[in-house]
């Protein structure tokens, strides 16, 4: 007799993709009221002539098919086209009281916003404000402050024209506060890979995955985040290609997947392996992973030079590329074999396997998401990687490179057209080229940095375009706390969300066009730009009705409120620029040359590529090489020093994205209608006289504070995980998260590997 699972727990057998996702797909559609409006959206998405999708960063094919969506991006572009409108009714019916009762989900499913808001405190609701009076607010709430009193944060999912004129706005207001969601996920490789391979972004293409010999998958759930890439890997699959797959969890995706495109899989009902070999290392534990499969490597090459062979590094490469060698070779040999076993969770055998098949492989790419950037080393395992790959000449060669998996379908582009809190010399040479005065060059703050001004008083005022800030960051205890003592806060947003209702005296709530509705100026109707993770830069146009009259698109949105702040300082064009993007891109290229022939180049199909010299093994580091470069030992962190600790990594089911839950089941891990839940394994759950389905405290862990950080009353479920590892849902785990658990190098919040106890509950 089976043992009975906790509710809404079940066993799913099924492959990823396949007729699963197109019946999610159908629900979708069904569940945001477009059924007829539906699948003409998603026919434009990933279209040359289309939008591009909000979903992911994954690139497009340059011969796309009709359907270039997956079905977690349906989910993003039908949640953005739906036909839900939480509207002036629905603000006059619910307070914001009644309405922090609700849960994320239920907030966003209300629909798109319509009217620009202002909350109004002795009411409790938000109502109705004229453009004009909100532009002229916020204005006069501004220039009350010094500049530096002032965060201005930017999600991924912003364009690069708004994102441009964003900064532009805010470096003429006077500051570099630019906390963004790069901060929160992938900072590790943009600070990390620049003093490894001179570039802090990846270096391959899609076509490099045609000639790929070797792909190695490392903290990260395509199947969940970045759907469309499953079409690579199984192609790549099919062909024989070995990939290795290192990730705590077994990701249903990267076990079997079945192609909606692949008629004979469908009918069917088969499905193609994906993963050669799978390494469930421990959470927190890949930089003792990676050690050891480069020690294998050293050790290797030292047996076959012992035998008057050439080695097994690639020494040309070395010699002529790199610097660093001899600094890592000695750090590696120091790094004892118990401890790598013990950190990584993983034998031998494993290891061995794992350095066989890279050695075999003449071209490796190497994918990875957060589960590597979001670790209070996340900045060192990122190097690592790069490490291994150099040691092999697996960087800047046809078939080869690193791949960092960004999120956001813009976060890259985000940060290239100058949202950063750390102008490099030639943004700041190109502003004065091409608006004639010279900014700040003062760091800024990013996202810890400004959560922890707010929370202490220094900052005043917060200006969100887009994204759900306060939800998204840890601790949020004391961030809501400080986020509702502002004196302003604004957020432009499609869809209410849990940050619009911590209201500060003045808080204003503005809603934008998405990406799927059509944008139409003076000039005419409207395209915008955006980046892909390898580095692609192609042009979207939605084509949608907008949801409202009332709606403004976030450039002219940031120009309104430019020009009620600074009037006519510096002399900018808001207006003209407002009148046709093609005048936004015209400065872009100023300041970015990069950008060059801007508005010709994006009208080729599939867009132009932005140039990364470490693709042609140019390298802009100081030492003008590659550099190999030492991460720290493998005991170093206290907290774990506790037997009874276990190490949090925090997920995204597949009914969501970020903060965004479009439903309540997480399909693939066999959970439904809830959220509730922690994964641990069986010997964790019986060493600590637990069983499947009881109900548990989780404790965060910080040594630099005595205040508790506790989620109450969450069920535990049997799980296949490594013993010592568990892993909840983000963001409701984030509670746990102290706000100083970041990487020290990146400022990126350990999401990933956070030190916790768990206690029965009372």
């Amino acid at each position: 007799m089976s043992k009975k699972r906790p509710e809404g727990i079940k066993k799913y057998n099924e492959p990823a993709g396949g007729w699963g996702a197109l019946r999610a797909v159908a629900t979708a559609l069904k569940e945001q009221q477009v059924l007829v409006q539906g699948p003409q959206t998603l026919l434009k998405a990933n279209q040359p002539d289309g939008f591009d999708c909000p979903g992911c960063a994954w690139p497009d094919p340059d011969h796309t098919s009709t359907f270039e969506f997956c079905e977690n991006g349906a989910k993003a572009i039908s949640w953005e086209s739906t036909s839900k409108r939480a509207n002036l009714e629905f603000f006059a019916q619910h307070s914001l009281k009644d309405l922090w009762a609700w849960s994320d989900f239920e907030l966003e499913d209300a629909g798109r916003l319509t009217h620009p808001m202002i909350y109004d405190a002795q009411t409790d609701h938000y109502v109705e404000i004229s453009w004009a009076d909100a532009f002229t607010r916020i204005g006069q709430e501004l220039n009350r402050l010094n500049p530096d009193q002032v965060e201005f944060y930017t999600s991924g999912r912003a364009s690069n024209e708004a994102a441009f004129l964003y900064q532009l706005f805010v470096r003429s207001f006077g500051t570099n506060n630019f906390p963004d969601c790069s901060n929160m996920c992938h900072e590790a490789t943009s600070v990390g890979l620049p003093r490894s391979i001179g570039v802090g972004k990846g270096t391959v293409t899609l076509k490099d995955f045609d000639h790929a010999d070797m792909i190695l998958s490392v903290g990260h759930n395509p199947g969940t985040n970045h759907p469309r890439m499953m079409t690579t890997l199984h192609e790549a699959a099919r062909r024989g290609v070995p990939i290795v797959v290192l990730n705590p969890l077994k990701e249903r995706a990267l076990e079997r997947f079945s192609a909606p495109q692949n008629a004979v899989e469908m009918v069917s009902l088969s499905s193609t392996p994906i993963a050669s070999s799978y390494l469930q290392v421990k959470a927190g534990g890949d930089l003792a992973a990676l050690k050891g499969i480069m020690k294998l490597i050293f050790e290797r090459d030292d047996a076959d030079l012992a035998n008057g062979g050439p080695g097994v590094l690639d020494r040309e490469f070395i010699a002529a590329h790199t610097s660093g060698l001899d600094a890592l070779r000695a750090d590696i040999d120091a790094t004892d074999w118990a401890q790598i076993y013990r950190k990584s969770g993983l034998d031998r055998a494993s290891l061995e396997t794992t350095a066989e098949t890279y050695l075999k492989a003449k071209n490796v790419i190497a994918c990875y998401g957060m589960g590597i950037t979001q670790h209070s080393i996340g900045t060192e395992i990122v190097q690592q990687l790069a490490n291994l790959l150099l040691l092999r000449g697996n960087i800047g060669r046809t078939g080869a490179g690193i791949c960092p998996l960004r999120g956001h379908s813009n976060v890259q582009g985000d940060r290239t057209v100058g949202i950063t809190e750390i102008p490099n010399a030639a943004l700041l040479d190109g502003m004065e080229r091409a608006f004639g005065f010279r900014p700040t060059g003062e760091k800024g703050h990013n996202a810890v940095e400004a959560i922890q001004a707010i929370i202490d008083g220094r900052s005043k005022a917060l200006v969100c375009l887009g994204g759900n800030l306060a939800v998204a960051m840890s601790d949020p205890d004391a961030t809501f706390a400080g986020v509702r003592g502002l004196d302003l806060a604004v957020h432009l947003a499609t869809k209410p969300n849990r940050s619009h209702l911590l209201t500060a005296r003045t808080t204003l709530l503005l809603p934008v066009l998405g990406r799927t509705d059509q944008d139409i100026q003076k000039s005419g109707p409207q395209s915008v730009t955006v980046e892909d993770s390898m580095s692609m830069v192609h042009a979207s146009r939605g084509f949608l009705k907008p949801p409202s009259d009332s709606l403004m698109s976030e450039p002219a949105i940031i120009a309104g409120i430019a020009k009620a702040t600074l009037g006519d300082k510096y002399g900018i064009d808001w207006d003209g620029m407002i009148e046709n993007y093609a005048r936004i891109r015209d400065k872009i290229e100023i300041v970015f040359p990069d950008f060059h022939d801007f508005n010709a180049r994006i009208k080729t199909r599939g867009g132009f590529r932005l140039n990364v010299p470490a693709s042609r093994r140019e390298w802009h580091t100081v030492s003008g090489k590659a550099n190999f470069l030492v991460a720290r030992g493998l005991e170093e962190d206290q907290r774990l020093n506790d037997p009874d600790t276990l190490i949090l990594t925090t997920l995204r089911s597949h009914g969501q994205y970020n903060t965004t839950i479009y439903n309540l089941d997480d399909r693939y891990r066999g959970v439904f209608g809830r959220r509730d839940v922690i994964f641990m394994s069986k010997e964790d759950l019986a060493s600590r006289g637990l069983s499947d389905g009881d109900r548990i405290d989780i404790i965060g862990i910080d040594i630099t504070s005595d205040t508790q950080r506790v989620v109450k009353g969450f069920t535990a479920v049997e799980y296949d995980i490594p013993t010592g590892s568990i892993a909840g849902y983000y963001p409701e785990m984030n509670k746990v998260i102290a706000l100083s658990d970041y990487d020290a190098l990146s400022g990126t919040p350990a999401y990933k590997g956070a030190p916790v106890r768990i206690a029965r509950s009372i």
